[in-house]
């Protein structure tokens, strides 16, 4: 799919960039809008003046300039409810939040991955932090973002306002965002600022409710939601301006996911449509931010995904419990999925650093992922290599390393056995697309098997999402968690990894991952630089989830750590570079976070408290019989 960048974009609005927007709008609604957007556009130019007159060696030049983002980004918030949604790659150069950004959204799988540079206000306000400023690059950074602006007051997006289709699914990005952006500092490099931005966005935003419902009173808000709504206002105008004391927990169990679930409603209930990528993984059926279907990640049915029969279903998830534990689809008939993914240990394997190699003498680069909970990933492997599960499987089975077997001979070994062979025969009618047992019906078989693990709900859960209570120490690490910590800048709810709202993507992170405990080097695997080589890449690893992480350790990619006290204290410490080893790119900011004791006691709680529910899982006692004697030696699970 061939799309316009954003420089180019610049190009094609540069000829009408001094030109005022024009106002045709036909309701206050539409009005408000171009007037708010010509306001910020104005705060811009304002800033451009601002620094051009300044000296940048004068620190209260340089505080004038801060002072002059602070106020155009309080502008920003006046519009960010419509410009975050109505046009995401506009909005990078507005107010990204990284220079350049690689990333593959779920639409994009079969492409490579897109070079997104950033621009505009946060970064504008982290490059005042660089120990000599050039004001030309400055300036440049403010006229990109300001050149963006532009495109938003254009037919062709505000056109959108004068349906009110738009505005529920404006909107419903915005309460998710509330629960996992606005409150984190993931976009606002000022700690400071954070709240005081929420409190200005929420009276925006509210003004914005009234003049919607005065100009589509046939499909307004309802008073249960304003309602709701007016009480959230009231909560944050009470709360203190420090990011550390916002009760974070508070504000999304008892505003933000109620309004939410209203707002999904009344997306059904006024059939609103979407025409906008943005909401390509978004599922309109879920009442909750925290559940697990509210936006899909993977297929786990794989090659059976169009099959609804129940019978069928079972049967194929029993086939893939069986071929599981079957060591049959390796080389040596010795090896099984469940060697390195126990599922009496979380899907993984806690008992080593990294897994053994398939020559039993040398082990694995990596740590053996947790299964449970990749189906909510876009992306898969450390690397992000494999964009479906069963490819995932497919190299995992073909890999010399790991099970060394090759497609052809899996399927004659696997169809050797009667059991297997009678089963997907009669699976094979319900797949027409295939005409004969495929290699696609055995990775299938076994994804959607595991995948099942993947339904289960925590403690959290159950306190956020119903009247159920949690420890006040563990809601205090989740507001840790959420705030001083910064943990929720990479990880995003519901499933606390790195897919962020609006859930198209899956973000990877430089952190400096040492070779050991003792920091004397940094680890040699160069993760996603691998699969898409740019110096921001380089030491880049997909942001796993955070659940059941109190029982999948070793942790990183490596394994290095071995408790999550080791792992918050790496944080703690501002990651590699913190701990002086050279890492240009990290991602993770290299300044302390100073945790108490208490504070680091109280991570880890809320961390215990992601561990979910799943039932016990009993391995079959055999395994089907092969016409070819020597496979009948084999043991569940394998032997090594």
């Amino acid at each position: 799919m061939k799309r316009l960048t954003i420089s180019y974009l610049i190009v094609i609005v540069a000829g009408i960039a001094l030109i005022s927007f024009r106002n045709t709008a036909n309701t206050p609604y539409e009005s408000e809008y171009h007037n708010r957007l010509q306001s910020f556009r104005e705060s811009l130019t304002q800033l451009e003046r601002t620094v051009k007159n300044a000296d940048s060696n004068e620190p209260k030049d340089i505080d004038k300039i801060k002072s002059g983002i602070q106020s155009s980004r309080m502008l920003l918030k006046s519009v960010d409810f419509w410009l975050r949604y109505l046009h995401p790659i506009a909005y990078r150069s507005i107010n990204g939040p990284l220079p350049v950004e690689w990333e593959t959204e779920v639409f994009e799988k079969f492409e490579k991955p897109y070079r997104r540079e950033g621009a505009g206000l946060t970064l504008a306000e982290l490059y005042l932090n660089e120990p000599s400023i050039n004001k030309d690059t400055l300036l440049n950074l403010i006229k990109i973002a300001k050149q963006a602006v532009i495109i938003y007051g254009q037919d062709s997006i505000s056109d959108h306002l004068r349906s009110y289709h738009h505005f529920y699914l404006c909107n419903r990005l915005f309460l998710l965002n509330l629960a996992s952006i606005y409150t984190t500092g993931f976009e606002n490099p000022s700690a400071e600022q954070i709240i005081p931005e929420l409190k200005t966005l929420l009276i925006s935003v509210g003004q914005t409710n009234e003049q919607f419902n005065s100009s589509f009173p046939e499909y307004r808000l309802p008073n249960n939601y304003l309602e709701v709504f007016d009480k959230m206002n009231r909560f944050v105008a009470l709360q203190s301006n420090d990011l550390n004391a916002f009760d974070h927990f508070t504000f999304i169990k008892e505003y933000v996911n109620p309004l939410f679930a209203i707002n999904q409603r009344l997306i059904n209930e006024y059939h609103v449509i979407s025409r906008s990528l943005v909401d390509y993984s978004l599922n309109k059926g879920v009442t909750s931010i925290f559940d697990k279907g509210l936006y899909n990640g993977q297929n786990a049915k794989g090659i059976f995904l169009r099959v609804t029969d129940t019978a069928a279903l079972a049967l194929a998830e029993k086939m893939g419990k069986l071929l599981f534990y079957d060591p049959l689809l390796s080389g040596n008939n010795e090896r099984s999925c469940a060697s390195c993914h126990k599922p009496t240990q979380a899907f993984t394997d806690t008992t080593t650093k990294t897994a053994q190699h398939f020559n039993q003498k040398d082990l694995l680069p990596r740590n053996s992922p947790s299964l449970i909970n990749a189906v909510s990933n876009h992306l898969l492997m450390l690397d992000g290599k494999h964009i479906s599960l069963q490819n995932q499987t497919r190299e995992v089975i073909t890999n010399p390393d790991e099970m060394n077997c090759d497609a052809n001979t899996v399927v004659q070994k696997v169809l050797s056995c009667k059991e297997y062979r009678l089963a997907f025969k009669q699976l094979l009618r319900y797949t027409p697309q295939e005409k004969e047992i495929s290699f696609d019906h055995i990775v299938s078989a076994i994804t959607f098997y595991y995948s099942k693990f993947s339904n289960y709900y925590s403690p959290f859960d159950a306190a956020i999402n119903n009247n159920t209570k949690i420890p006040e120490h563990v809601q205090a690490g989740f507001n840790l968690f959420m705030g001083k910590a910064q943990c929720a800048t990479c990880h995003f709810a519901p499933i606390f990894n790195g897919v962020k709202p609006p859930y198209v993507g899956s973000e990877f992170e430089v952190l400096g991952v040492p070779a050991d405990t003792g920091f004397k080097m940094l680890s040699s695997d160069q993760g996603r630089f691998g699969i898409n080589e740019a110096k921001e890449t380089r030491n880049a690893f997909r942001t796993g989830t955070i659940r059941n992480a109190a029982l999948t350790k070793p942790y990183m990619h490596n394994g290095v750590f071995s408790s999550l006290r080791q792992v918050i204290d790496f944080y703690d410490a501002g990651g590699g570079a913190g701990r002086k080893l050279n890492v240009p790119n990290q991602t993770l900011s290299a300044d302390s976070l100073h945790l108490t004791e208490k504070e680091k006691g109280e991570l880890i709680a809320f961390i215990e408290s992601l561990n979910e529910n799943i039932p016990g899982e009993i391995p079959p006692i055999t395994l089907p019989k092969s016409k070819v004697k020597t496979y009948n030696t084999r043991k569940p699970g394998g032997t090594y």
